[in-house]
């Protein structure tokens, strides 16, 4: 067995801290209490009553047009918050996992911050976050959402953020790796999006296919038939298209996107029980993924694919994904294994194997660039 990766071959990653206080938006309009902070409304924004005037009245709203970003005045109807950690936070690195591939239609990074789309309870909502830097070692996070659902995104917020993830039961001190990777990254956190639906879509359409492929499929189809993200989002953004959008969708336009009927017909049925599929949102992530492997097509890769980003899960490994197991043997050990490996190198962290797994992944390390790799289909020949 060869040496594990050492610690001088990790990439010099900066750390990114935060440290305030978690606060949770509430509809705009009233005073309102969360969990024992008051929030106030003040015309459409809903601000932590210490904050001070970071988002002012008639301040001007980002936009990105052409490929660059500005400012201006919008009057596109919105609500605003200023969330404060309770810790660190890494913005970026913490809402990586909604990227699907990097600047898509629905995740989008510019100079003026992050953006994503979804589509909430309410309707659909383009949500805006950028973290700003302070006097020591953070800066509150600026959110702005648009569109029918921003009273749902702006209130996500902290879940979004990773505000009830806890870390502070992870030890890691058995791998100099990890614990070096962990001292570097304070403020990764697991996200927690909520729909379910939405989440599972994009994962059935990367099961079994290259990231390339699926990645290309999905922005055709959300290009296609979803609807353009409101508010100032930057062009090119849309809101994913809802469960009856998706069960229409003709079969020769997933042929010419490149999804096979296997993939499409899986999306097609559980587009029949999406209420049911985002019911379980409110479950524990092992009861969520439990009933999503009860539907046909859905197995334990895509569910945990699911969980880690609806529910933050913890735990979720995707078992069964064609590079994973070989990275974490690389990491923690110096070669590759297989699943079963893999699984039991995880072992010591039971319960908290997808924080293991996303130090991993903040390591830089993968897996060899050697052997078979899987072959690039297009199915649109088919």
């Amino acid at each position: 067995m060869s040496d594990p990766v050492s610690l001088a071959e990790l990439p010099q990653l900066a750390d990114i801290t935060a440290p305030i206080e978690p606060i949770e938006p509430s509809t705009a309009g009233a005073d309102v209490s969360r969990d024992g902070v008051s929030l106030r409304a003040v015309g459409s924004r809903v601000l932590h009553p210490d904050t001070v005037a970071a988002i002012a009245d008639g301040a001007p709203e980002p936009i990105a047009r052409g490929g660059g970003s500005a400012l201006r005045s919008a009057p596109d109807p919105h609500v605003s918050t200023v969330y404060r950690p309770s810790g660190h936070l890494d913005l970026s690195a913490t809402v990586s996992v909604f990227s699907r591939g990097g600047d898509g239609p629905c995740f989008r990074r510019d100079s003026s911050g992050v953006w994503l789309t979804m589509r909430t309870p309410l309707g659909g909502a383009t949500l805006w976050m950028r973290q700003r830097r302070g006097d020591g070692e953070g800066g509150e996070v600026d959110a702005r959402a648009w569109g029918a659902g921003r009273e749902w995104a702006i209130a996500r917020v902290p879940h979004l953020l990773g505000a009830h993830d806890d870390w502070s039961d992870l030890d890691v001190s058995a791998s100099p790796l990890l614990s070096e990777v962990l001292r570097r990254n304070p403020g990764l956190r697991l996200a927690s999006g909520g729909l379910v639906f939405e989440m599972l879509v994009p994962s059935i359409i990367e099961q079994k296919v290259t990231v390339v492929e699926a990645w290309g499929a999905w922005r055709r189809l959300v290009r296609r038939h979803g609807e353009a993200a409101p508010g100032p989002a930057p062009e090119g953004m849309f809101v994913v298209p809802g469960p009856e959008a998706w069960r229409f969708i003709p079969s020769w336009e997933w042929h010419a996107a490149g999804v096979d009927p296997r993939r499409s017909q899986t999306v097609v049925r559980a587009s029949r029980v999406a209420e049911a599929i985002d019911r379980s949102g409110d479950a524990h992530a092992v009861e969520a993924s439990r009933r999503l492997q009860s539907l046909p097509g859905i197995g334990v890769w895509t569910a945990a694919e699911v969980t880690l980003r609806a529910h933050g899960d913890a735990d979720a490994v995707s078992v069964g994904d064609y590079h994973l197991a070989a990275t974490v043997g690389t990491a923690l050990t110096g070669e590759a294994v297989d699943d079963d490996g893999m699984l039991e190198l995880l072992a010591p962290w039971a319960g908290q194997r997808q924080r293991v797994l996303r130090l991993i992944e903040r390591s830089g390390i993968r897996k060899p660039r050697r052997g078979p790799r899987i072959t690039i289909q297009d199915h649109r020949r088919h």
